[in-house]
């Protein structure tokens, strides 16, 4: 169970006591190792919670809105640094009594929207990032396709110059 002191846990008492009444909250904080292997949220970096909270019963109710994150990684063809901000749309339901999957935890009169969050942002993170669209990747030194004529091949691989191919 969160800490009530958590940037994302927020009291839902009001809500559940009258069933239809809208909340919009803003909850921000950072959260520690949100990545995946080609990228991940920068390091003590704010992620934003902008949400909607109705209630649609004395024990469960909906989290609408928008989780957003500052990201970075490595592009997937030059390997170069490459950052941008992810937003990601949320439609989650919290209830007292949670289906692994499905739904999140309410904590009595309390949300940890944490977890909801933390799953937002890993879900919208890219997988294979580019610095830009048009990125040809490396180019090796030496390499014989990126040189100009005066590369010298290794005598051994001579054989192979003299293949034509229709």
């Amino acid at each position: 169970m969160a800490s009530s002191a958590g940037p994302f846990v927020i009291g839902v008492t009001e809500q559940l006591r009258h069933p239809g009444v809208r909340r919009d909250v803003v909850a921000r904080g950072s959260l520690d190792d949100v990545g995946i292997s080609s990228s991940r949220v920068l390091e003590g970096s704010e992620i934003e919670a902008r949400l909607t909270i109705e209630a649609m019963s004395d024990h469960s109710l909906t989290a609408t809105g928008t989780v957003t994150a500052d990201w970075a990684g490595e592009c997937r063809r030059c390997l170069a640094t490459v950052e941008g901000t992810v937003v990601a749309d949320v439609h989650e339901v919290f209830d007292a009594r949670p289906v692994e999957g499905e739904t999140y935890p309410l904590q009595g009169d309390r949300i940890d929207l944490e977890p909801m969050v933390r799953d937002a942002v890993l879900l919208a993170l890219p997988l294979a990032p580019l610095c830009e669209e048009a990125c040809a990747g490396p180019e090796p030194e030496g390499h014989p396709l990126g040189a100009g004529d005066d590369v010298r091949t290794d005598d051994r691989w001579a054989a192979l110059d003299e293949l034509k191919f229709d």
